[in-house]
Formats: C-alpha cells, structure tokens, sequence
C-alpha cells in the first residue's frame, strides 16, 4: 500500500524542479514565502473526512492519482482550440495553457490607461531589469492562509505563473477582463497551480471572469488561489467558471480583502468537473464595506462540487449576503457549508445566508450546513437552506398551459437558475454566464429523463421477474 510520502512525491518532485527554476530569477522574498509553502503543505498533507471542513468531501482518489508537473510549452494548443471558450464583449483575454501563459492564444486588446493586465511570472521577472509593477511584495502571499488551508499551501510553493491585475484609482472598467486556464492532454494526468493577483485601488471599478475549461478528456488536477485586494469604495465583481471534463479535479480558493465601502461581488458557476471544492474567504476589514457571494452548481452522474464559504465580519457596519443554489440529477453529490464570523467589533453587522437545492432524481444528494458564529451583540443575521424536488403542482400548471412535459421541466429548472443570473451586473459576464446555464441545464434535463426511464424499466423488469 503507497504511504503518505509515497504520495506526495510527485508533488516533492515538482517543488524541486520550480525551486531550482525559480531560484535564479525570483526575488529571496519570494522562495521563502515557496518555502514556507511547501513546509506547511509536507506537514499536513491532504485534508480528510476527519477534518470538519472537509467532513463531506473525500480526497482519496486526488490524494492517490499519480499528477505531474506540466513543462512550459510540452503540448500545443492552437487557436482554433481555445476560439469557442471566449466571451464576447470581453476587454481582453489571457490565456493559459496548463499553468503557463500563452501570449500567442491572448488578446490583451486595447486596454484603458491605468489597467495594467498581464503574466504573474512577468511581472515578477521584470523586478530583476528595476520595472517591476508595484504592489506585488506588499500583497502576494499576504491573504490567502496558508497556515489553514493545505491546498493554498501547495499553491504558494508549486505555483509558476498566472494573472496580474492593477487596476488603478478610479479607473472604471466596463467590458470584463477574461482569464482563461487550459487544461490540455499532456500525455499524463497533470497538475498545475495556477495564482491570480488582483489589486483593485480605491474608487476601482472591474469584472473579472476566471474560466477553467479542459480539452480533451484526460484526467488533471487544477489547484487555483486567488487574492483580491479591494481598496476603499471600490466596486469589483470576480466570475468563477467551472467548465472542465468530469475526469478532473478542480479546487480553488478566492480570498478577498475589503478596505473602507469596498464593494465586492463573487459569483460561482460550477457546472464540470469530476470532484470540485470551491473555496471564497472575503474579509470585511473596512467599515462600510459589502460583500455579495452568489453561485449556482450544477452536477450529473458522479460530480462531487463541494462549496465552503467562510465570511468573516472584522469591522462595524458592514453588509453580506450569500445565495447559493443547486441542481444536481444522476448520482451527483453537492455540498454547502457557509459559514459567517461575527467579530466582537462587528458591530451593526447585517449578514444574510441562503442555500436552495433542487435534486433531480433519487440517487442525488447534497448536504447543506449553514453556521453562524457571532461575537458582537448589536447584529442581524439570518440563515437558512432547503432541499427539495421540481415541484409537481407548478409542473401539472405549465403542462396544463399547453407545454410539453420536458419543456415545462426545462423551464421550471431555469427559473430556478435564474436567481442567480439576476444578480450579475455586468451585461456581457451575466450573458456568457446564461449562455453556458442554459446548455448545461438541457444536459441536465436529459439526465433526468434517462435516469427515470431507465428505473422504469428496471420496475418493469423485476415486476416481470416476480409474475414469472
């Protein structure tokens, strides 16, 4: 039987081979702070079902698959590849191919004075030529914790490039900037990390999409961390797209730092993917400041989409509201663990937490645990989660209205869906989003369907079996 060490020696491996790269261009900040990482991640290791925030979600099959590190350009992807995962009306788009920036497939477009978009791994090297950006010492590293979070720690120390944002004071960005990771066939099941810096100034205002998305069909682990910076009466809203093959397994984290009426909105759609835990940590550290934390997750066969939502209250009168709903049909599993910390100077706090899910078939099942823990005692929080069916007596009023049966199903789950599109303020981010709903929504539907007939047909058959 493989040991622990055993199995974290491919990960070693790596570490090894980006230290050894990393060593003779990155700043001695920089390889501690890897170290740091990677001394943390050796530690721990792999969270398990023992861990409460991880109790619902088991890890054996990530923790015993064989990922390697995937070397700059070893596979080629071509334009024509990655040409229908765009959004239209974007202000530009990065593209990533297995961790590693692609400048040929990007289209930085034209792009407003004060928006500085590019590599992470660039950024960084322009500090040995005197040019590099600032900002990147002072906030790398700083928010997202490793001390807690071993996925964040395996990021910190394997990471190797990723996106840089700046968007400058009072800069008003319109059109949403377009992250997008590819994960392409290498061969081997792959992993890799990518690390996403975006510093929003005061009086900022930006959409942001990130957008995992595979081609082909081969398994590979993508480990992502996010840290977004949001100064004072900024107004930023961050996409999280998840759209990969059901071979791989996807985690992320987002942690969020507000300053003085920053105003921040993360929206999640979770609709690939084999295993998926969707991490979103967003500090209130200025007074005034609101968070919107708004996603829907969509699962069929086996996807497992784990989502642990962690809000913390550090400063007097600041707002949240957390909605998340669910769909989950065949044999999928989702999870909901939203949890709001109240500080003992959080005063005058208003924090609201909704969880709905909608189960498609028998075999579906989610688990929800929405917690509140409150130090302050000038406060009002709410939370609450449901779990349910389609409904039959909205169903039998639409086909009573002339619509086919699969039809008034399509358009019941879409309304259900629509709650969180409603929420989306940037036109193009809410279009692409609805656009990639509604497809997945039919996949759905159609689950659905060839899950009910298929039991059907078993009744039928063991009827037969019992009459013989």
């Amino acid at each position: 039987m493989a040991t622990e060490t055993d199995r974290l020696s491919n990960y070693h491996k790596a570490y090894e081979a980006v230290r050894a790269q990393a060593s003779e261009r990155e700043p001695v900040w920089l390889g501690q702070l890897r170290e740091d990482g990677w001394a943390r991640f050796s530690a721990k290791g792999f969270p398990t079902t023992h861990d409460e925030d991880w109790r619902f979600t088991n890890l054996a099959a990530l923790a015993k698959t064989p990922f390697h590190r995937a070397a700059a350009g070893e596979v080629f992807v071509s334009a024509s590849q990655i040409a229908p995962y765009g959004v239209d009306g974007a202000a530009c788009q990065l593209v990533f191919v297995n961790g590693h920036f692609s400048p040929e497939l990007s289209d930085l477009g034209s792009l407003p004075d004060g928006l500085l978009v590019c590599s992470l791994k660039r950024a960084i090297d322009c500090g040995r030529e005197g040019c590099a950006p600032e900002g990147i010492e002072q906030h790398l590293g700083r928010y997202a914790d490793m001390s807690r979070d071993a996925f964040t720690a395996l990021n910190t120390a394997l990471w190797e490039d990723g996106a840089y944002l700046r968007i400058h004071r009072g800069v008003v960005l319109e059109q949403p900037i377009h992250l997008l990771y590819v994960s392409a066939g290498a061969g081997a099941e792959i992993a890799t990390h990518p690390r996403t810096l975006i510093i929003a100034e005061d009086a900022s205002q930006a959409s942001i999409i990130e957008d995992y998305v595979s081609l082909g069909s081969e398994a590979a682990f993508s480990n992502a961390v996010t840290e977004l910076a949001a100064g004072q009466n900024a107004v930023i809203s961050h996409f999280l797209v998840e759209r990969e093959n059901t071979a791989s397994f996807n985690v992320s984290t987002l942690r969020i730092e507000h300053s003085r009426s920053a105003q921040v909105d993360s929206h999640s759609i979770l609709l690939g993917g084999g295993l998926v835990r969707n991490n979103v940590h967003p500090v209130l550290n200025g007074e005034g400041a609101e968070c919107l934390i708004n996603g829907l997750f969509a699962g069929a066969g086996a996807q497992h989409m784990d989502n642990y939502m962690l809000v913390e209250h550090a400063s007097p009168h600041c707002n949240s509201r957390q909605f998340y709903n669910g769909i989950l049909a065949g044999q999928a599993h989702g999870v909901f663990h939203g949890r709001i910390v109240v500080a003992k100077d959080a005063q005058k706090t208003d924090a609201k937490q909704t969880n709905r899910n909608l189960l498609l078939g028998d075999n579906a099942r989610v688990d929800t645990k929405p917690q509140l823990e409150i130090y302050a005692d000038d406060v009002k929080c709410t939370h609450g989660a449901t779990i349910g069916q389609i409904d039959e007596t909205q169903l039998f009023y639409l086909r009573s209205r002339g619509l086919a049966l699969a039809d008034a199903r399509n358009l019941l789950l879409y309304a259900f869906a629509a709650e969180c599109l409603d929420r989306m303020k940037n036109p193009a981010a809410r279009d692409f989003a609805e656009k990639l709903i509604r497809e997945r929504l039919q996949e759905l539907a159609s689950a659905a369907k060839n899950a009910a007939l298929a039991t059907t047909d078993e009744r039928k058959a063991q009827n037969r079996e019992e009459l013989g």
